[in-house]
């Protein structure tokens, strides 16, 4: 389980993550036409999940989005690279009166348990001295994550790794460099995440994402299992066919893509049975 209290894991550690801020009057508009979530519904003060799309409607990456204010948007990036977005994403500024600024001054905190600051709702940023304050609990489950100004520090590998089972036991994938561009927001779930809106305008990859919907054309979706010595990439079996692939992995647990005639069969991964669980509710904002 996520945080095990037999486990010698901190309370609190520096997380891995990156930063992408996108400033400027257009910034909304910008972030509304590239992004899956409708970011021009989502009040200031606010944050919610999203995500970026090959126009074959294939996840890029997957993003807290933070709305400051009407001028300024931040990307919180738990996988994928900030520069690297930065760069791919400035191909589509054109005459948009946006900058895209990688924040290197900026640091990732998190913390378990309920001392950390908070707002009213869930989604809402809380304000503090230190810096800007998320709520990534999920039902009965207390974790709160800092942004803020300050120089980089290594992070507790174990304490990292806790972040990361919480996160895939609530049904956040995590997506390494060989799993970007693989699946499309149906397949990882992101709909338990609220990180798709199916009726703000077009972005890439939308009419994809919107037919998939409509016509129920999706036919693999999301399973979290326990598994042992699993690692991304590695098959998923039932009755020894290959029926779907692990995405993302953290200690025991892991998040697949599984056929969905196959998803409540006897599956198994790496030789070894892999024990099916439902997700953890609480995650979507």
């Amino acid at each position: 389980m996520p945080f095990n209290p037999n486990e010698a894991v901190p309370a609190a550690g520096a997380l891995p993550f990156d930063v992408l801020t996108i400033a400027g009057a257009d910034a909304v508009p910008f972030a509304q036409a590239q992004f899956t979530s409708d970011v021009a519904a989502l009040r200031d003060g606010h944050w919610h999940w999203s995500a970026w799309l090959t126009p074959k409607g294939r996840v890029i990456a997957l993003f807290a989005l933070l709305r400051i204010d009407a001028t300024t948007i931040r990307l919180l990036l738990p996988d994928h690279p900030a520069g690297a977005l930065r760069e791919r994403l400035q191909r589509f500024v054109f005459r948009s009166k946006v900058r895209l600024e990688v924040g290197t001054d900026l640091v990732v905190e998190g913390r378990v348990g309920g001392d950390f600051p908070t707002a009213d709702g869930r989604s809402a940023i809380a304000a503090a001295d230190d810096g800007d304050w998320l709520d990534l609990g999920g039902d009965g489950f207390a974790r709160g994550l800092r942004i803020g100004a300050g120089a980089r520090t290594g992070a507790d590998p174990a304490f990292v790794a806790a972040w990361q089972r919480a996160d895939i036991a609530h049904g956040l994938p995590r997506l390494g460099p060989d799993q970007s561009e693989s699946w499309t927001p149906q397949m990882l779930g992101l709909d338990r995440l609220q990180a798709v809106s199916l009726r703000k305008g077009c972005y890439p990859g939308q009419e994809i994402v919107s037919r998939t919907h409509y016509l129920g054309q999706a036919k693999r979706g999301p399973v979290r299992l326990q598994v042992e010595d699993g690692v991304p990439g590695a098959e998923v079996l039932a009755e020894d066919a290959a029926v779907g692939q692990l995405v993302s992995v953290a200690g025991d647990e892991a998040l697949a893509v599984v056929a969905l005639d196959h998803a409540a069969a006897a599956l198994r991964c790496g030789g070894r049975p892999c024990a099916a669980l439902p997700f953890l509710p609480g995650l979507a904002r």
